[in-house]
């Protein structure tokens, strides 16, 4: 009875596990994957971390404010509710999602709801269900209603037996946080789906990702956040890491710009459903010593915690992101002085504007 899936549309009816008329539907051929030329509609979850904003706003500013649509289970801040189209969401429940997905003609759905590294592992059981169940609730969705389908994974994705330096794109993986196997369970259900149904799932894999404009959301990288804040507060910083642990880190600039253009590329450019993308690798030592070229008076003392150490000697040293670059185009603009020009101007100005002291 499924044998013929493939060739029809994106998506059958996963949860009643019918191919009846009603739940099938179709791309415009079923040659290509690629979806209609009008601007897509495109639907966030987890919108309110630490991705989510600053990618619905480069959406909207190339699709239209109301083609993008943030959620969340939070209540937004009035700035963010504002800006564009936001609605309540829980990815674990999937007659809620439906709905939206229906009711807005999603064609697009970013899917950001998830428990980060050092948070998951403090959590297992509550990472488990968000991080498996509401992945398989987005997947179930996509398949249904022809979407395409973003989801992100992470350097959190290798382990202690990946190569290191540099990680490929294909690679033995074997992570051992919570974190870190639910994204390569996504990456395989994902590629499994779009082999067997067509799926048109597309993954990146960040590394650590440095913004000026939420706070450290509880992952291993986050040191590499709030060093900038420390050192224009108090001048003081004690990091989690040994200041020798060098790790694969992005501008959030760059990470947005990576996932709009690749949601873009036509998918007969991409010989992967899963990419490494990568912009510059720095340790704690590396980004204290840029920082001091604008704030000599920056002292740094090294305390590690053992779950964020360990989590942290197991993850690439770099990526080879060599695919990305030949497939699709992919070029990082940040390097690490830019990008520390760039934290400490922005978040000098936030503190100024709340008129906060700036050491």
């Amino acid at each position: 009875m499924l044998s013929g899936v493939r060739s029809l549309c994106r998506g059958w009816s996963v949860r009643s596990m019918s191919l009846s008329p009603r739940q099938i539907n179709r791309w415009p051929s079923n040659e290509s994957s690629e979806p209609p030329t009008d601007s897509p509609r495109v639907l966030i979850t987890g919108g309110l971390g630490q991705l989510g904003v600053g990618l619905a706003e480069m959406l909207r500013k190339q699709y239209g404010k109301e083609n993008i649509i943030l959620s969340d289970i939070r209540r937004p801040p009035a700035e963010v509710y504002n800006m564009g189209p936001f609605v309540y969401a829980d990815v674990l429940d999937y007659k809620n999602l439906r709905e939206l997905v229906v009711n807005n003609r999603i064609t697009w759905l970013v899917h950001y709801s998830a428990l980060l590294s050092a948070i998951g592992e403090a959590n297992v059981a509550l990472a488990r269900t968000i991080n498996i169940t509401g992945l398989h609730n987005v997947l179930d969705l996509a398949l249904e209603n022809c979407l395409r389908l973003f989801v992100p994974s992470t350097i959190g994705a290798f382990g202690p037996s990946s190569p290191r330096d540099p990680a490929p794109d294909l690679c033995i993986q074997r992570p051992r946080t919570i974190y870190g196997v639910s994204k390569v369970h996504a990456e395989l259900m994902g590629e499994y789906l779009h082999h067997k149904y067509g799926l048109d799932f597309r993954c990146l894999r960040y590394p650590g990702v440095v913004s000026a404009h939420t706070k450290p959301g509880g992952g291993t990288t986050d040191y590499a956040v709030q060093i900038f804040h420390d050192a224009l507060s108090t001048g003081q910083h004690e990091c989690y890491l040994r200041s020798n642990t060098r790790l694969p880190m992005m501008h959030i600039s760059d990470c947005h710009r990576a996932t709009i253009e690749f949601m873009q590329a036509p998918e007969s450019q991409l010989s992967l459903r899963t990419y490494n993308i990568a912009a510059m690798s720095f340790t704690p030592e590396e980004v204290a010593e840029e920082i001091r070229k604008h704030l000599p008076h920056l002292r740094v003392t090294y305390n590690p915690d053992t779950i964020r150490q360990t989590i942290a000697d197991s993850w690439p040293v770099r990526f080879d992101d060599s695919n990305a670059r030949q497939d699709w185009g992919w070029k990082p603009a940040y390097g690490l002085s830019e990008l520390v020009t760039d934290m400490l101007a922005s978040i000098r100005e936030k503190r100024t504007n709340a008129g906060l002291p700036v050491s």
